[in-house]
């Protein structure tokens, strides 16, 4: 059975630890990936702390891209040697949400027991279907997306969840229209995708809300309009003055109680807001019911931007191609495997758009 070096968490709130692992061969329907590179999303560093539960010992990562180098009986379309992409995405096709076109909220159970144990046998958690600060993945064939011979698998990597996850929600889960206006609160890593999402969805004007200036600067570069302090006195005042009105979309990216508190108040009559941020479980918000149901507005949740993984990441790889869809412009920075913990210690600060792993 092939052994791979990966970081494992024994205890949540603690370091990862890099220590050699089984990997067994992909069985019906898998593909093993070896992996290029890991993208550090704050749905892991949250995992990792505790914050929504999983059982232990587990290897997190879910924003990935590699090589296949070994493919399970009954795979279709792949090859030996393909580029793909690696999403936490595991979808049966069967069920009634991937029948109504919702893959990203997949029913069915795993068909298969998780691939990773320690080398005495004891079972280690594959979390989020992936177990990507990894050098080697074991995973289901409907959760890869093959790419383009040339393209870069740094790059390709964010395509997994960050940019899927904000992209889509503009998209997908809120379908603006050309000439809309949106509000996008935290201009993060899947902020930022969603400011590109509603650039490229034609959005009248978009307003970018964050703690510091700076990365308010980094907003415009993606594509906001405008830009507004969360820090300022009724921050909602100044977005609406620079849009004329309430807006038609607001997203809400990060899982900061105090953002979902205040959404509405960007809001139009009739305009949406997109739930993307998760807050720690157990956490809550409040709102006004009444004000939300006379000016016919909605809140919708969106769980990786409604995506489906076939038809969304080649259109994504193909605005990439074309320059209209910033990715290598979000790497603030890569990182061995061996310095995991560093790169994640760097993401909680705040400072960067994504940290990746690399591998050689």
């Amino acid at each position: 059975m092939p052994q791979i070096k990966a970081a494992v968490s024994h205890a949540h709130g603690d370091p990862l630890q890099i220590e050699t692992l089984n990997l067994r061969a992909p069985l019906m329907g898998e593909v093993e990936v070896t992996l290029k590179a890991c993208a550090i999303c704050h749905s892991d560093i949250h995992f990792a702390e505790g914050a929504w539960g999983g059982k232990l010992p587990a290897v997190y990562g879910h924003e990935a891209a590699g090589h296949v180098t070994a493919i399970g009986e009954g795979t279709r379309g792949l090859a030996i040697g393909d580029p793909v992409v690696v999403t936490l995405i595991r979808a049966c096709g069967t069920c009634a949400t991937c029948g109504g076109g919702m893959p990203v909220l997949c029913s069915a159970p795993a068909a298969h027991d998780g691939p990773l144990t320690t080398l005495d046998g004891a079972p280690v958690e594959q979390a989020m279907n992936s177990g990507a600060f990894a050098e080697k993945v074991v995973v289901d064939q409907s959760q890869i997306v093959k790419l383009p011979a040339d393209m870069d698998l740094v790059a390709a990597s964010l395509l997994a969840c960050g940019v899927i996850t904000g992209v889509g929600a503009v998209v997908n889960a809120a379908g603006l229209r050309a000439g809309q206006d949106v509000v996008v609160i935290g201009a993060g890593g899947v902020g930022l995708n969603a400011i590109q999402g509603a650039r490229i969805a034609g959005a009248r004007r978009i307003i970018a809300v964050d703690m510091t200036d700076d990365k308010l600067a980094i907003a415009r570069d993606f594509g906001a309009t405008d830009g507004v302090l969360a820090t300022d006195t009724k921050p909602w005042r100044a977005a609406k003055k620079a849009m004329g009105k309430g807006a038609d979309v607001v997203v809400v990216t990060v899982g900061a109680i105090p953002a979902y508190d205040t959404a509405a108040q960007y809001l139009a009559p009739g305009g949406k807001i997109i739930m993307v941020g998760m807050p720690h479980s157990g956490a809550t918000s409040s709102y006004q019911p009444v004000m939300i149901a006379a000016s016919g507005q909605a809140m919708i949740g969106s769980k990786m931007g409604d995506v489906v993984i076939a038809r969304d990441i080649p259109w994504l790889v193909d605005l990439y191609q074309q320059d209209r869809l910033k990715l290598d412009e979000l790497v603030s920075r890569t990182w061995t495997l061996d310095q995991i913990n560093d790169a994640i210690a760097d993401t909680k600060s705040g400072a960067a758009k994504r940290n990746v792993i690399v591998f050689d």
